[in-house]
């Protein structure tokens, strides 16, 4: 499984090492396409904001509430804001967190993750003034 940011790192890779290269069977020209349009979609969420430090911090701080890595990984990539969101990420949620504890998985996810937001009303209130 790979997160969303390691996809894109992933395809920034192929497409430089790629780069100049010349064009090949349908199969090739098909796969660029998808590579392409992935990079687009991915470029335009969060996940272009994340580094390898980032997605390690937040990681850590996931480990006391026992998480699988499938849980983990769609914290990661959907960066839920509320409490319904995080019932349905992870499974059986009701018995294994408590309110405080889902509380605090949103706190962790704000201070880890909503990088962009932040900026973003930082940009607003400059504008502002």
């Amino acid at each position: 499984m790979l997160s969303n940011y390691e996809v894109l790192t992933l395809l920034k890779d192929l497409q430089s090492q790629s780069d100049g290269k010349r064009k090949g069977t349908k199969m090739h020209q098909n796969l660029a396409t998808v590579s392409y349009e992935t990079m687009k979609y991915l470029e335009k969420t969060p996940c272009k904001e994340q580094t390898p430090e980032i997605i390690k911090n937040f990681l850590l701080a996931l480990e006391p509430y026992k998480l699988t890595k499938a849980e983990k990984l769609q914290l990661l990539n959907q960066r839920p804001t509320s409490a319904v969101e995080i019932q349905l990420m992870i499974e059986e949620s009701e018995e294994r967190l408590t309110e405080d504890q889902i509380e605090e998985l949103l706190q962790l996810i704000s201070t880890h993750l909503l990088i962009e937001e932040t900026e973003e009303m930082d940009a607003q209130a400059g504008d502002g003034q």
